[in-house]
């Protein structure tokens, strides 16, 4: 019985002539379904003694079976740092690139000469351990829907800019992403979610968990839904930042799944004060259209009220002023109830990354028109928190909550797709009783079939999809009578 276990594993590299090394550890703890989600180099939680021996003990086992090329030997670590071997991986893992940050090496180029006949370049004593890198699988997945594969074209995929590698400096602290997906591509249902790997290597944990949140606000993911909510979840929470956590950490804080909830954002406001200084540009760019009508142009204006959700679904009002300061260009002061943030940003408007300084401190979020439910709104991201904000001026903030509400279809009667798949079994028929838990159908979709159940009892009416029928999320399979 291991207590607390963690998921470390112990990079090797061999080569012809019977030279083995290993390459530190990988702490690959932070797991959903025993698929890994983060992973990080080196452990915060193991010692160097309990390193050394890991290490040596999977050289060991490298040598007896006179391994060559890198591989990978898996451990068990319990809560007292005592180990026990689980399985080798004799090929490059997905997550071997925070191995490359912290030691300097390219695994693919000597994986390459080790198979050529080459002897390793390097001893054990030359192996280094530098700074902090940490690795997020960024995956077609709905995390606010169970984590539900999702699939389509990817309408915009513009990574964060890559600032690890330069043509000055063999090696730099900063941003990575491996992907062989691009901008219009398509995400099928065929293969696995994972669509693209953020790397990050920092001076220090501390360092790579602030540059892993940052590239997260840059990665710019339309089309598809994708984890890095989730990410930003993950990397805020208090545990995560101290180290402390097991394999089973997701299952014990997420047992109930993931909400828009668990990624409170630690200055709400700030997310107001941006779709405020955003709407100011656009009000601006358009206050300088030519042909306006004399008296009934479009004003800039100072006063606005910034409309969002509340947590049950209710209209919030947030008066706010805008103005400018310092004369800048793309600058804007803007109040929110007593906090001023002095936003400045040149960002191109109708570009979903904004990048810019708040209070001379910088920031990267993502803003969109039109984007969500509300044609009217704006939607704003940062830090794993997402607001749609109408931003009114106070008359038309009066006027808005005059405004009838629309309840939503009721759509209790239908059961429908909750995600882009293959519908590959319809197991009930027209007329048929079903009770609550029931199977009704079962939708394959990214190397994963999902099973779905009926929510209450009921009898079935018709059906509207057919085996074999490729489905759209949403799409109607059956009503019931």
């Amino acid at each position: 019985f291991v207590e607390e276990p963690r998921h470390i594993e112990i990079q090797v590299l061999g080569d012809s002539q019977g030279n083995v090394i290993y390459l530190n550890e990988r702490e690959c703890s932070i797991q959903r379904r025993h698929q890994k989600v983060i992973e990080e180099a080196p452990s915060p939680f193991i010692s160097d003694a309990t390193r050394k021996a890991m290490g040596e003990q999977a050289v060991a086992l490298a040598k007896a079976v006179k391994y060559q090329s890198a591989g990978t030997v898996e451990f068990v670590v319990g809560k007292d740092q005592s180990f026990y071997f689980l399985e080798m991986n004799t090929r490059l893992q997905v997550e071997h690139p925070v191995t490359e940050c912290i030691t300097g090496l390219d695994l693919v180029e000597l994986m390459i000469r080790v198979a050529a006949g080459e002897p390793l370049p390097l001893k054990q004593s030359d192996v280094k351990r530098d700074g902090w890198a940490i690795e997020c699988r960024i995956n077609a997945e709905d995390p606010f829907r169970n984590f539900l594969p999702s699939t389509g074209r990817l309408t915009r995929f513009q990574p964060p800019k890559e600032t690890m590698f330069s043509a000055d400096t063999e090696h730099l602290y900063g941003v990575r992403v491996d992907t062989g997906v691009y901008d219009g591509g398509e995400i099928p249902m065929y293969y696995d979610s994972m669509i693209a790997k953020l790397i990050v290597h920092g001076r220090d944990r501390a360092h790579a968990i602030a540059l892993m949140r940052e590239a997260l606000n840059g990665f710019v993911i339309r089309g598809v839904s994708s984890n890095i909510p989730f990410q930003a979840a993950l990397l805020a929470h208090p545990k995560f930042v101290t180290g402390d956590f097991n394999t089973g950490f997701i299952a014990e804080h997420y047992a109930k799944g993931f909400h828009a909830e668990d990624v409170p954002h630690d200055d709400p406001n700030f997310l107001v004060a941006l779709a405020a200084f955003m709407n100011r540009r656009y009000r601006a760019r358009a206050s300088g259209i030519s042909g306006q009508l004399d008296g009934h142009g479009v004003k800039v204006g100072e006063k606005f009220v910034v409309v969002t959700l509340g947590p049950k679904g209710e209209h919030v009002h947030t008066p706010v002023s805008v103005s400018d300061f310092h004369g800048k260009t793309g600058c804007s002061a803007v109040q929110v109830g007593d906090n001023i943030y002095r936003i400045c940003s040149t960002a191109q408007l109708g570009s979903v990354r904004i990048e810019g300084t708040v209070n001379d401190k910088p920031f990267t979020a993502q803003v969109e028109r039109g984007a969500g439910k509300n044609p009217l709104a704006l939607r704003v991201s940062h830090n794993g928190t997402q607001i749609e904000a109408m931003v009114l001026s106070p008359l038309g903030a009066r006027l808005q909550k005059l405004m009838p509400y629309k309840a939503p279809p009721d759509l209790s009667k239908y059961l429908m797709s909750p995600m882009p798949g293959l519908l590959v079994e319809v197991a009930v028929k027209p007329g048929q009783q079903v009770q609550a838990g029931e199977k009704l159908a079962v939708i394959e979709a990214m190397k994963m079939e999902n099973v779905l159940f009926a929510s209450q009892d009921g009898v079935v009416g018709k059906i509207s999809a057919d085996k074999g029928e490729s489905l759209a999320v949403d799409q109607v399979i059956l009503e019931f009578a």
